[in-house]
């Protein structure tokens, strides 16, 4: 990755002409006479001292792409069910390709591992759903994507604002190129998917030489998801997830579908709720319940306070579970290879 210099508006201009000339038929370069974008000038002047000429350089580099006002704003056109968006990570092909990747980097995962109490599995879960061990890790520059939903998606404009306030203090902070970073549409970078707010607050330097790099540095990458988690207060040793299994009562009664651990095990036991799996001993322990739709039918699952630390890295019961139960498969398959070796 080069090193990033913040340009002069002189070459500003010259390589926005390029990229109007060069890039799709329906981008366009992000005009920084507009009102909001001045006003975002002066705010991030003001607040970080960053050179206002600089910034405004930056910004006319930036083209509004609608393919990324197509993805964050077209609704889905059907919520899966659990059982179908679970066929999307626990396949073989990533569970294998999963294990292989958890043997190429044992040393370090194990190293990470003991150092922050977040599991390999753990690490490689998130890795795998995330982008696929880092073969997808997104196709838009990231400086595209935030200006597009800063200044073009008046619903989200607040939050993407911010965000763009961050890339710019993290190519300030990272000596990042600014035309390099690629991501998500929404802006998430390198293999674990980090928006620059986390890739600020979260990201860590694993390898020691200085740089945090979330695309090519295995040590970094490592480190910063073990610390995203480790923030977000991951217990080690605690249980995740158990299946669910109602005795004579209504589960209905305790189901929640929140993302936080709204009840007890002892709660769950009173009431006639098995936990087929490992479950923490304490009655008082936090428990959330919640149902999913399996191929057969509803199913209920009991979430414990690690698996709501996960939900912290993407709002969803369902990436949730995906993320264990990729990374226990990945596991179980790494566990079984060794000891055939």
């Amino acid at each position: 990755m080069k090193r990033i210099k913040l340009p002069t508006a002189c070459c500003a201009a010259l390589f926005a002409l390029q990229f109007l000339l060069a890039g799709p038929a329906l981008a366009r370069v992000l005009d920084p006479e507009r009102d909001d974008v001045r006003a975002f000038v002066e705010r991030v002047h003001e607040a970080h001292g960053l050179d206002r000429e600089s910034v405004r350089g930056i910004l006319s580099l930036a083209r509004i792409q609608p393919p990324i006002l197509e993805a964050i704003s077209r609704p889905a056109e059907r919520v899966r069910p659990w059982h179908e968006y679970r066929q999307i990570f626990l396949t073989e092909e990533r569970i294998a390709a999963g294990a292989a990747f958890w043997l190429e980097h044992r040393d370090r995962l194990e190293r990470v591992a003991a150092d922050t109490g977040v599991p390999p599995e753990m690490l490689v879960g998130i890795i795998g759903v995330e982008t696929y061990y880092g073969r997808i890790v997104g196709r838009h520059r990231v400086l595209d994507a935030l200006a597009t939903l800063a200044f073009e998606y008046p619903p989200r404009s607040a939050f993407f604002t911010r965000e763009l306030e961050q890339f710019l203090l993290l190519v300030r902070e990272q000596g990042l190129e600014i035309e390099t970073p690629v991501g998500s549409y929404a802006g998430a970078m390198g293999m674990p998917q980090f928006i620059p707010s986390s890739y600020r607050a979260y990201a860590v330097d694993g390898d020691g030489d200085g740089r945090i790099d979330l695309w090519h540095s295995m040590d970094d990458i490592f480190a910063s998801v073990a610390n995203y988690f480790r923030a977000h207060g991951w217990r080690a040793g605690e249980p995740v997830v158990a299946p669910a299994v109602p005795g004579g009562g209504d589960p209905a009664a305790l189901s929640n579908q929140g993302l936080a651990t709204h009840t007890t095990v002892g709660a769950l036991w009173g009431a006639g709720i098995g936990l087929a799996g490992p479950a923490p001993r304490d009655p008082g322990a936090g428990a959330g319940l919640f149902v999913l739709e399996h191929a057969d039918g509803p199913r209920y699952w009991a979430g414990f306070h690690n698996f709501y630390v996960i939900t912290r890295y993407n709002r969803s019961l369902m990436y949730a579970l995906a993320v264990h139960q990729l990374g226990e498969a990945i596991r179980a398959r790494v566990e079984a290879a060794t000891h055939a070796g």
